[in-house]
């Protein structure tokens, strides 16, 4: 009997029991093989060299050298009006001392003295209102009438186009010619100055450490105005500008804080602008006016200590 009618039957057999073999029984494959390996070998039967296959080289994921890294976050905010997007990537150009910049009409953006091209796409987009620029992020701030699933897609585009071209997103020019609605400082108003008396300086330093950070994670800015007769003005900028809840953040959060540690402070007053000043007049009537259609026990549409329905008469 010759050797290779008796390796086809060892081969047959080998490949019956791996057909009826199933997955998980991986004992009896193992076996069958290991039984016709056993038996050809007795027979001086040899198996062919088995082909190798040369591994392929492998692909460095080291990114070429000045290669950009694009990884765009975006975070919500308290106020549902504006976005913060973490582009991965500085905003505010060296040398610029000031800690923002806040673009307040599509004017803004091409004035000096920091126009910004970025900015100008963004306040072109329809349903935008305002772009805040921080050391490393931006916000976006939207109308109250507009859905963040039609502006957020194109918002995200724009940014991601002009960090992976390299585009400026800030230039520098000439202070001459400034527009109204481009709002920025040219030095930080929580940097310690040698006309400081000592309870500024305290003032500025709880500002700049401890309440400044968690502001900045809410998409804005806060900007110390000056501490007259016990009392600290400042300012609020970017997402918490136009926040409903900006009246806790200073009262409950800041003025708290800073009577706490500093007892000269009797309180804190929020500084508003001409146009934030006017608006508040004008949501004052419509309030006043909707109160009165609706009669005395309608349930109030600002709820809060400090709402408009609180106020006497």
């Amino acid at each position: 009997m010759s050797s290779s009618r008796i390796y086809r039957p060892a081969a047959s057999v080998l490949s019956v029991t791996a057909r009826r073999a199933q997955p998980i029984v991986c004992g009896r494959i193992y076996g069958a093989a290991r039984q016709a390996h056993t038996s050809s070998q007795s027979l001086g039967i040899t198996a062919r060299s088995r082909p190798t296959v040369q591994a392929a080289p492998r692909i460095s994921r080291v990114a070429p050298q000045g290669a950009r890294s694009i990884f765009i976050q975006t975070e919500t905010t308290p106020n549902p009006d504006a976005l913060k997007f973490l582009p991965n990537h500085k905003v505010l150009p060296q040398g610029v001392s000031t800690p923002f910049i806040e673009y307040l009409n599509p004017r803004s953006t091409i004035a000096p003295p920091y126009p910004s091209p970025l900015a100008a796409q963004l306040m072109n987009t329809d349903g935008v209102t305002s772009v805040f620029y921080g050391p490393d992020f931006i916000t976006v701030t939207k109308a109250s009438d507009a859905n963040w699933v039609h502006i957020r897609p194109e918002i995200f585009s724009l940014i991601t186009e002009a960090i992976t071209a390299g585009q400026e997103i800030v230039t520098v020019s000439s202070k001459d010619g400034a527009d109204a609605g481009q709002e920025a400082v040219d030095e930080d108003s929580l940097s310690f100055s040698e006309d400081d008396d000592e309870v500024i300086g305290m003032i500025k330093e709880l500002l700049e450490t401890r309440i400044r950070p968690s502001i900045q994670e809410d998409g804005g800015d806060i900007e110390f105005r000056g501490f007259e007769d016990g009392f600290v003005k400042l300012k609020l900028r970017g997402a918490c500008r136009t926040c409903d809840s900006s009246t806790v953040t200073l009262k409950n959060g800041i003025e708290g804080m800073l009577m706490h540690y500093i007892e000269e402070v009797k309180g804190v007053h929020q500084v508003l602008d001409e146009e934030e000043e006017i608006a508040l007049k004008e949501f004052a009537k419509f309030e006043e006016k909707l109160r009165a259609q609706k009669g005395p026990d309608a349930a109030p549409s600002t709820p809060g200590k400090d709402s408009l329905d609180s106020v006497p008469g």
